[in-house]
């Protein structure tokens, strides 16, 4: 008998199907992205950023007030913290004192200036009074040296003359130099009562600063933000230049984006941006490139590479790129400083 034929078996056609759809999908994802990727600029590194106020204590104490806790939202010049003052105002009290002790030295200089005046004027009316008597001593001298020449009068009489006249002499001199000393006198009172005068400014100043001084033992909040890292409690001694919290600004939030210099190209100020937080995945922000970094992270880093020395690699750079975040405040208040974000530049 002959041998029966095998059926043919057919051929499999699902495969060629298979990767028909998976290359026609390829194609069509590749130019999709292809499209995407001219007019759009991409990274995944980015995270959000924002302006934080770090409060400093500017005197020291002891805490005697917390009006706040951490993560509360608090507005500008709100009395968050208030140090114990008693130190401060006594501070006060005895600048004010030698404040006005030397302000009443003011009132004695000027009084030593007038009684100096005064005795300046009578000095001078007795210097006056020595002169005219000289003159008249000077003119009985001479009328009396010619008497006793033809005999008209003794010499005793002259010598009389004579030592009238020495005397007057003498009594000009002595007043002249005590109307001299007294207007030196008023010189050197108004001399001290400028050097009064600058001592009442210096204690001012000191009342000022004591002044100054008890305001820092009130701290407040330097612009409205959540306060945060609070490092202090009730009764804790604190210095000068110590930490006491922070404040995230209201408003200040941004997004630091760290593209790759070859992705910089296409890339200028007022570019439209799409965000995408990776916290809310639904959420859409919108913002816009703001400026640009003057170097790569690289060059601001603790310690920058030096490409002078070893074995040289090239390294695509990153430099960070600064884009605004338009969004409204019931969006704002979801973002927090230190989130990942991707971010997508629209090329114009």
């Amino acid at each position: 008998m002959a041998q029966e034929q095998e059926p043919k078996k057919k051929p499999n056609r699902v495969l060629p199907i298979i990767l028909g759809i998976i290359l026609i999908g390829g194609i069509i994802f590749g130019i999709k992205e292809y499209i995407y990727y001219g007019k759009h600029i991409d990274t995944d590194d980015a995270q959000i950023d924002a302006d934080i106020s770090p409060v400093v204590a500017r005197v020291g104490g002891y805490v005697d007030s917390i009006f706040f806790e951490d993560n509360q939202h608090v507005e500008k010049n709100q009395v968050l913290v208030k140090l114990d003052d008693r130190d401060y105002k006594v501070k006060v009290e005895q600048a004010s004192s030698a404040q006005k002790g030397a302000s009443a030295g003011i009132g004695v200089g000027q009084s030593q200036i007038i009684a100096t005046t005064a005795n300046s004027s009578s000095a001078r009316a007795e210097a006056e009074s020595a002169a005219a008597k000289l003159e008249k001593a000077d003119k009985d001298y001479a009328r009396y040296a010619n008497l006793v020449k033809d005999g008209s009068i003794t010499q005793q009489q002259f010598d009389q003359a004579k030592s009238d006249r020495d005397v007057a002499e003498a009594t000009y001199r002595a007043a002249q130099d005590q109307y001299k000393a007294a207007l030196e006198q008023i010189g050197t009172s108004r001399n001290q009562l400028k050097v009064t005068d600058v001592g009442v400014t210096q204690r001012q100043a000191d009342v000022d600063f004591a002044k100054l001084q008890l305001t820092y033992t009130t701290v407040k909040s330097p612009a409205s933000g959540i306060a945060s890292k609070k490092n202090i409690q009730i009764g804790q001694l604190v210095q000068a230049g110590q930490t006491l919290f922070s404040i995230v600004n209201d408003n200040s939030l941004y997004i630091t984006a760290n593209f790759k210099e070859t992705q910089l190209t296409d890339m200028k100020n007022g570019q439209k941006v799409n965000v995408d937080v990776d916290a809310y995945p639904d959420l859409k922000v919108q913002g816009e490139v703001y400026n640009f970094a003057p170097a790569t992270g690289a060059k601001f880093s603790l310690l920058p590479p030096d490409n002078a020395t070893g074995n040289y690699v090239k390294v695509v750079q990153r430099i960070p790129v600064k884009i605004k975040i338009t969004a409204d405040k019931e969006t704002m208040a979801k973002l927090r400083p230190g989130m990942s974000v991707n971010v997508s530049v629209i090329k114009d």
